[in-house]
């Protein structure tokens, strides 16, 4: 008998946290992996957010709106293809970097902000 595969969040409680906190996230805005972790009371699981996020894929969560803390598109292979996060961001008005990072200064959302780019 092959042993189990140990999953990162066996109750699924924490991931139906986290998927929670993603739906908020307005269009025009992005969070970081640390920051849902931090605003779940866990801040040191921005790799468990990376892994519920993985769980949601091919779902209508806006997945493509969490970065990492430096702006990085790095959940972007967990998309049709490599473009798909960028694009979708741009879609929504999200600007970048020279070099590549989506710019925090205009566009980061910490969880629990009241209010979105357009006003609502």
């Amino acid at each position: 008998m092959a042993a189990k595969e140990k999953t990162p969040d066996p109750d699924g409680s924490f991931f139906e946290r986290v998927w929670a906190v993603v739906a908020e996230i307005p269009p025009g805005r992005v969070t970081t992996y640390g920051d849902i972790a931090e605003k779940l009371g866990r801040r040191g699981a921005a790799r468990s957010v990376g892994w519920a996020l993985n769980e949601a894929a091919g779902t209508d969560l806006p997945c493509h709106r969490v970065v990492n803390r430096y702006g990085a598109l790095t959940g972007k292979r967990h998309f049709e293809t490599l473009h798909v996060m960028e694009e979708r961001l741009r879609s929504e008005g999200v600007t970048f970097t020279e070099d590549g990072r989506v710019d925090l200064e205009q566009h980061h959302w910490t969880p629990g902000e009241k209010g979105t780019t357009d006003g609502n």
